[in-house]
Order: C-alpha cells, then structure tokens, then sequence
C-alpha cells in the first residue's frame, strides 16, 4: 500500500468557514477518507476533517510561498 502524506488528523478547536466543493473533488476526499482509516487500522475520518490538514500540509510545503512571505513585513497583508 502507498504511504499517504497525511498522518493522524489531529483533534484542535475548529473556527467554522463554509465552502462549496466540486462533486468531484468531494468524492476524492471520502476516497481519501476511506483510505486513510485503511492505512491506520481505523474507520474512515469524516472527509471534511481532512481539508484543514491538507490545506496545512500544501501551505508548508509551497517553497513560492514561503520566499514570498519571507519578504512581507508583518501586517503588510490584509
């Protein structure tokens, strides 16, 4: 079995923002869901917990992002 990029969703206090999903995409995440819980011996997470740790890990991970950040003086975003 591959190794999936997500580990274990962690269990933090959410801040609710709602958004609208493509089907599509929508059903990538129960597929992900379902293959996650696989992977760790465990029933598949609800698909909406896995949005915060993937848009955490494509933000961690985004070398463009970052060097631009690294420019930015603090609260110079709004």
């Amino acid at each position: 079995m591959s190794k999936l990029k997500l580990g274990p969703i962690a269990d933090e206090k959410p801040l609710k923002v709602q958004v609208e999903l493509p089907a599509a995409l929508h059903q990538d995440l129960i597929d992900y869901a379902h293959l996650l819980g696989r992977e760790q011996g465990q029933s598949a997470v609800d698909p909406a917990r896995l949005i915060v740790p993937m848009l955490q890990r494509f933000i961690a991970t985004d070398r463009g992002f970052a060097k631009a950040r690294r420019t930015l003086t603090p609260g110079s975003v709004d």
